[in-house]
């Protein structure tokens, strides 16, 4: 049946499409030609009337309160629970569906699987769990973290956020203390999706997107690290040098949120060298460079 906001008509060999009162497309085409497209234009129909139900796949929307800590708490707004595993485009969590399809190693990984929409639901808990951590713990816990994009620009530094881990022992999920290392490992798939899919994807996705390197500094060393005051520590290792009993619910993620004109030009960023290491000296904000 032929959707009552989309109408489709055809004499002979010419076809028309009126999508909206305004926007229409005619054309002539061979009888062959003209048989397929009649066909596909119907089923366009059908389909671009199922994408405004409640039915297909979401994208999540996102939105922004302030939050007692120095970043804006992230609102993650999803307007149908229906999942479809085989979706394309953008959005993030989109990617291949069998590089990590799987559950969760043991507890170990926070897992973005391959469809899109996926990011959101880990990406929430992530940062619920940081605000945990943060609020038991304060800075103790936590490590800032960076992305640096080779293909892009091999001294550049981006501030993706803070990751921070549980630091008492009574309060485990797991049976090991997780490291510095090990809380940005387990989640480093959904760090780097989030980064060059949400964050600043003209700096890190598409084709600078191969290479990615996971930075940390201290936890709310941001102003030190502008003022060139101390160096960063690269992200080394893979899942399999995470310990036996280490559980990911002992970790958590904060990402960094842009506002205002960071969405055009870009959040914090600073240079450093190949080691990590400032290439220039430091300095105080209020003197002269």
């Amino acid at each position: 049946q032929q959707p009552s906001n989309i109408h489709i008509q055809h004499t002979q060999n010419k076809i028309k499409l009126n999508l909206t009162s305004n926007i229409s497309f005619t054309t002539a085409l061979p009888t062959e030609v003209f048989i397929l497209c009649l066909m596909k234009l119907h089923f366009t129909a059908l389909l671009l009337t199922a994408l405004q139900s409640d039915v297909v796949p979401f994208s999540p929307s996102i939105s922004f309160s302030a939050r007692p800590s120095s970043h804006p708490e992230l609102i993650l707004n999803a307007k149908a629970n229906a999942k479809n595993k085989n979706s394309g485009g953008g959005g993030f969590g989109t990617g291949s569906s069998t590089s990590v399809a799987k559950k969760s190693k043991s507890g170990k990984v926070r897992s973005v699987l391959g469809y899109q929409g996926s990011g959101t639901k880990p990406l929430r808990v992530a940062a619920n769990t940081f605000d945990q951590l943060r609020k038991a713990y304060g800075v103790e816990c936590c490590s800032d973290v960076y992305v640096r994009s080779p293909l892009n620009d091999k001294d550049l530094f981006w501030f993706v956020g803070k990751v921070a881990r549980c630091i008492k022992e009574k309060d485990l999920n797991g049976n090991s203390m997780p490291t510095e290392q090990e809380a940005v490992i387990s989640q480093k798939r959904l760090i780097l999706e989030y980064a060059k899919r949400e964050l600043r994807p003209q700096n890190m996705g598409g084709p600078f997107s191969e290479g990615l390197e996971l930075w940390l500094a201290p936890g709310d060393s941001e102003m030190d690290s502008v003022q060139n005051k101390n160096s960063f520590t690269k992200v080394e290792g893979s899942l399999s040098s995470i310990s036996e009993g280490f559980q990911v619910a002992d970790v958590g993620y904060n990402p960094e949120i842009y506002v205002g004109e960071e969405i055009r030009d870009g959040g914090l960023r600073v240079v450093r060298d190949e080691n990590g290491d400032p290439v220039k000296d430091e300095f105080e904000i209020n003197a002269p460079l």
